[in-house]
């Protein structure tokens, strides 16, 4: 979206306070995405003119855009959120990325789900070490900030960030990476500065983490982490997803899983969901530089121990995926579970932002894996893009469609809708969930975004 009547009315939802009149319990929040406690999931994401000050909004280094959820899914309802908004900690500046992770979940047990946010280039005088900000919940959406205190001297820190009960304590815990090292911060948190113990992993001296995966693999309650990242040797440098377990003290160290033996520092992603439904969570690894850009996803299967000896790959390759395997697809570039059909088991949505659609190279597109009996295949697959029939705008060229995506029941009709994020134009498509999957009948448009939170 590039006209200056829609920035406009962005600018002014986003000045706008919100008054609900719907306060939440002072149970934990149901939804870890509720941020004004109404009972609906809200969708917060980067704002797309990240970086502007038009002399009405005079902020810089990132922004967050808040669109809160109704009966019918996403409202026009939106708040803005930056380092210049009342009671958030720290100063926008040029370089920062504020915004540019984010993870959320009722961190203090209020009924109000807070958001966790990344900004990893901030800089300390002049050196860059990134920092995490907690935005708390409210009945009128987000307000006021604590900063995260970062546990070591390296930089990044908040560029990938995961929430989950690790401990099984009833208290929300974040999961953070800084300086190529996870960590994991317990619960619970005070808008005063209060936390947990904080706890370092790094599989050995040579291993470097660059990406996170939270859900629950095990069945045992309690969350468990997938750390991405690079192990080097003597000989070579491999890319691999390191499973930790949730446990009473917090984390324990499980197996690893090779996903590429001889490129180091390749960028990788997950999501988890019990795509069997045999009780146990499934890891799915994003692989989108494999194959010259191909791109592929590993599914690694749990057990009650962790994920287990079955595994499997799928890419476009696979017999029943609709399309091509070509240099630069970048199939797996992101990743998202969820049950779309409502047939109990979890589905996997999977982003293809480099994909050409007839001429138009890079229009991007997406593939849903619905899961049954046995797991994914592609005999259970449906694509995704703007010719799917009810989805609205024509397909461009560098639209990339697919680069970010995210499965959340926000209508909750029992089948979660599939949100799609088309950075070309800084707009999501939303499509509703139905049996055999999604569909683009009844799907919308939510303008101002260029990032989707797992």
């Amino acid at each position: 979206m590039r006209t200056t009547v829609a920035i406009a009315a962005l600018l002014t939802a986003g000045l706008t306070p919100l008054t609900l009149t719907s306060p939440a319990s002072a149970a934990t929040a149901k939804h870890f995405d509720d941020f004004n406690g109404d009972g609906y999931r809200d969708l917060a994401a980067p704002y797309m003119y990240s970086g502007v000050s038009d002399g009405t909004l005079d902020f810089k280094g990132g922004a967050v855009l808040v669109t809160f959820g109704g009966p019918a899914g996403l409202t026009t309802r939106t708040q803005l959120v930056h380092q210049g908004s009342a009671g958030v900690p720290g100063a926008g500046e040029d370089n920062d990325q504020f915004g540019a992770e984010l993870a959320s979940a009722d961190l203090n047990g209020d009924g109000y789900a807070d958001l966790v946010v990344g900004n990893p280039s901030e800089e300390s005088g002049t050196t860059p070490v990134g920092s995490v900000t907690l935005l708390w919940g409210s009945s009128k959406g987000l307000s006021g900030g604590t900063s995260l205190p970062r546990r070591n001297d390296g930089s990044s820190f908040g560029e990938h960030l995961a929430t989950g009960d690790f401990n099984g304590d009833g208290k929300a815990d974040i999961a953070a990476i800084s300086g190529g090292d996870a960590y994991l911060y317990r619960g619970g948190f005070t808008k005063a500065g209060g936390l947990g113990a904080v706890t370092r992993f790094r599989k050995d001296a040579t291993w470097f983490s660059n990406g996170l995966a939270a859900g629950k693999v095990t069945g045992d309650g309690k969350t468990d982490l997938v750390v991405l990242g690079m192990h080097a040797t003597d000989t070579l440098n491999r890319t691999e997803a390191w499973f930790l377990k949730g446990a009473t003290g917090g984390l324990t160290a499980g197996p690893s899983k090779v996903i590429d033996s001889k490129r180091s520092n390749q960028q990788l992603n997950a999501a988890i969901g019990d795509f069997d439904k045999n009780g146990y969570g499934d890891i799915a690894i994003g692989y989108p530089d494999e194959s010259s850009g191909r791109g592929t996803v590993t599914l690694w299967y749990g057990t009650s121990a962790g994920p287990g000896s079955k595994s499997a790959k799928i890419g476009q390759a696979t017999s029943g995926v609709v399309g091509a395997a070509e240099p630069n697809d970048g199939f797996g570039s992101a990743l998202s579970a969820g049950d779309t059909d409502g047939d109990g088991y979890a589905d996997l949505a999977v982003g293809v932002p480099g994909e050409a659609v007839g001429t138009k190279e890079y229009a991007g597109g997406a593939h849903l894996f619905r899961g049954g009996s046995g797991g994914l295949s592609g005999a259970r697959s449906v694509t995704i893009d703007k010719t799917l029939t009810g989805v609205a705008g024509g397909t461009v060229a560098h639209d990339m469609l697919g680069s970010d995506v995210r499965i959340r029941d926000l209508s909750r009709d029992g089948k979660a809708e599939l949100t799609v994020l088309v950075p070309g134009e800084n707009t999501a498509r939303v499509l509703p969930g139905a049996k055999g999957g999604v569909t683009g009948l009844g799907s919308y448009i939510v303008k101002g975004v260029n990032g989707l939170p797992e």
